[in-house]
């Protein structure tokens, strides 16, 4: 399956804590019981089958910025003195205007330190929003925040999981309705490629494409148009105003939700 290390570190990884924003905690892959699994569940679901004894913690919460994770989330991670810590935030101070040059700095601390107590370190760079509208503005900044991301990663020799590069990504179907969480099968392709970057292998190959769809009759390019705007227009009442309201009053969508793993502890086993 594409590029492995050449050894197999699975047997390194006992323990996993991750911490970061609404990717992390898995929005909007749910399970039957209405919670959230996520591409972060996912790899540990697949250390768990290898590693006897392993544990995981899950402390990202939506909607947090960068120093709230590095403030709320990290010291609790190293005290945890978990092998491996998968680091994603960002994203959220990006949507709301922050400039990203001042980001890397307490990213860049927040590395070092989980790297000081003994972790082994895992951060992801942004997805290249391209494939859609009034998102894919922030295109250049996220691109920006990436190369000191890459900077980071390569200066303090954590390992990279680069969502930018995953073309797969820029089929629509990997992405939910609110067009800034993954779909399930988005959560799945992430945690395909985290455990390739891992060296956890696993049978399926992430960069394979989706089945094309079937279209009964293809619209006229009018059709299309309108069909677009008025998905556009949905997408707006939906999602895009709720966000700006919470802005307006400064709320946040994680707001007194607490981590739905907060503890260290064994992980129960589902398909990948």
């Amino acid at each position: 399956m594409g590029w492995m290390r050449e050894r197999d570190l699975t047997s390194d990884i006992g323990s996993f804590v991750a911490i970061g924003d609404s990717f992390t905690e898995g929005l909007n892959d749910p399970l039957p019981d209405g919670t959230f699994r996520g591409w972060s569940d996912r790899v540990a679901e697949a250390l768990a089958t290898r590693v006897p004894g392993f544990r995981y913690a899950n402390l990202a919460v939506r909607g947090k910025l960068l120093a709230e994770v590095m403030a709320e989330q990290l010291p609790r991670a190293i005290d945890m003195a978990p092998d491996l810590v998968s680091v994603a935030a960002g994203g959220n101070d990006i949507l709301r205007g922050t400039d990203v040059d001042t980001l890397a700095a307490p990213f860049d601390v927040g590395v070092a330190r989980l790297q000081a107590a003994g972790s082994r370190v895992v951060i992801f760079t942004g997805f290249d929003p391209r494939v859609f509208p009034v998102i894919r503005l922030l295109r250049g900044r996220i691109a920006a925040y990436n190369m000191h991301l890459r900077g980071i990663a390569d200066e303090r020799g954590a390992d990279l999981v680069d969502l930018w590069s995953m073309r797969v990504l820029a089929d629509a179907r990997m992405w939910s309705q609110d067009r800034l969480h993954l779909s399930p099968e988005g959560h799945r392709r992430v945690a395909l490629r985290t455990c390739e970057i891992l060296g956890v292998s696993e049978p399926e190959d992430w960069r394979v494409p989706l089945a094309s769809a079937r279209p009964a009759m293809a619209p006229r390019p009018t059709a299309a148009w309108l069909t677009a705007r008025r998905q556009d227009l949905l997408w707006a009442r939906q999602f895009a105003v709720p966000w700006v309201n919470r802005r307006l009053h400064g709320t946040s969508s994680g707001d007194d939700l607490p981590p739905k793993r907060p503890d260290l502890a064994p992980m129960k086993t589902l398909a990948l």
